[in-house]
């Protein structure tokens, strides 16, 4: 089983591949942030990429987006954020599961060989929340796209609008433009106001 691990820290690395070392065949590469990440998939397909949301640069829910378009392996979202708005945002995203730092080594095991041989998880805890999950408070938040969510996070980290164009590869317009209609879905006059609903959502 060929995986790739992204991430960047280290530390987090080294006890995904103490991890994984069990596995049988298991050949595991790994890079430290999303345009490192682009590149390998590019080069060589993947049976698992196992990928954080928080990445410098090229991040998140746009990575998780961009892997999927290449078609060259199944993503599981590993993250620190255990909200099931990041979750059901990195699916609709094209990931395959979704599990936080939170969960168990035995639950992440079971992630990942569900989702390399084809199906879907997401962190039990998770998915109970999504279940249960109605018209709630984040409802508004709820109705932004993943490349909206994706904004907002850079958003939240402080990132001017001509950062995250870098960051997401597109024009400073088509930010400025974005912003504008998530202004509108979210019922706000100014940046700033995306700014804290960002940082009051977590989202830092």
């Amino acid at each position: 089983m060929k995986i790739l691990l992204v991430d960047d820290h280290a530390i987090v690395r080294d006890g995904l591949k103490r991890l994984l070392g069990g596995l049988d065949r298991a050949v595991i590469q790994e890079v430290a942030d999303g345009r490192d990440a682009l590149a390998m998939v590019r080069a060589q397909a993947f049976d698992l990429i196992i990928l954080d949301l928080n990445l410098p640069g090229l991040g998140g829910l746009e990575l998780v987006r961009r892997i999927v378009q290449q078609g060259r392996g199944r993503v599981l979202v590993l993250s620190m954020h255990a909200e099931p708005l990041y979750a059901a945002r990195a699916i609709d995203a094209g990931a395959a599961g979704y599990v936080s730092k939170n969960a168990s080594p035995d639950e992440l095991l079971t992630a990942l060989q569900r989702v390399a041989s084809g199906g879907r998880y997401i962190e039990s805890e998770i998915a109970q929340a999504l279940a249960l999950q109605g018209p709630a408070p984040g409802q508004a938040m709820g109705q932004l796209n993943s490349r909206e969510l994706e904004i907002m996070r850079l958003l939240a980290l402080g990132r001017s609008l001509a950062e995250i164009a870098e960051a997401l590869g597109v024009g400073y317009k088509t930010v400025a433009n974005t912003c504008s209609l998530m202004k509108s879905k979210l019922g706000v006059s100014r940046t700033a106001d995306l700014v804290r609903l960002a940082v009051e959502s977590g989202m830092s």
